[in-house]
């Protein structure tokens, strides 16, 4: 089966030139892409991917800790109303939020996966849905980083009240959705 989206987001080659002109590696891969929080923007691909397929109704919120490089994600993605941008620590984003839940809570950072997991997790609405990438070990890796994914999806699975599943896809995703 060939998985490659066969549309594109319109700013995607924008952003990938941008990301590499800055040395910004850790973009969203195209397998991965309601009321939609991303946390962890990098330059925007995977915001891009999540505009992609919402609605003019839709909205999207993603919050990065750089400046810099969520500066490229806001000079391609910010004139769409449906998104908004949070500058700063994801962690502190997530302590401070007290709006509504989310129908999608992409963790591509570490708030919101590995520190602040049951703060991301109270944020998803019922019978809505989180996501986590990166999953799979990746070079450069330090070795505690192993330990820490192999507790993360322990946890994960261990929830009663959200229904997982692990995907041998892309880097290594899981999804969970929330059941009561």
């Amino acid at each position: 089966m060939d998985d490659t989206p066969s549309q594109w987001p319109a700013t995607l080659r924008r952003l990938r030139a941008a990301a590499r002109e800055t040395g910004f590696l850790m973009s969203c891969e195209e397998r991965t892409g309601g009321r939609i929080l991303e946390l962890g923007t990098g330059v925007g691909e995977g915001a891009a991917w999540l505009l992609s397929g919402m609605d003019g109704a839709s909205g999207l919120v993603t919050v990065e800790l750089d400046p810099d490089v969520q500066a490229v994600a806001r000079a391609q993605l910010g004139s769409d109303p449906r998104v908004t941008f949070a500058t700063m620590d994801g962690g502190d984003w997530l302590e401070a939020y007290d709006g509504e839940p989310f129908d999608l809570v992409f963790a591509d950072t570490w708030p919101g996966k590995f520190t602040h997991l049951d703060r991301a997790l109270e944020l998803v609405a019922p019978g809505g849905t989180y996501l986590i990438d990166d999953l799979f070990p990746q070079p450069g890796w330090p070795e505690s980083h192993e330990v820490a994914v192999r507790r993360l999806l322990t946890e994960l699975e261990g929830r009663e009240d959200f229904r997982s599943v692990r995907m041998a896809w892309a880097s290594g995703l899981l999804m969970a959705v929330r059941t009561g």
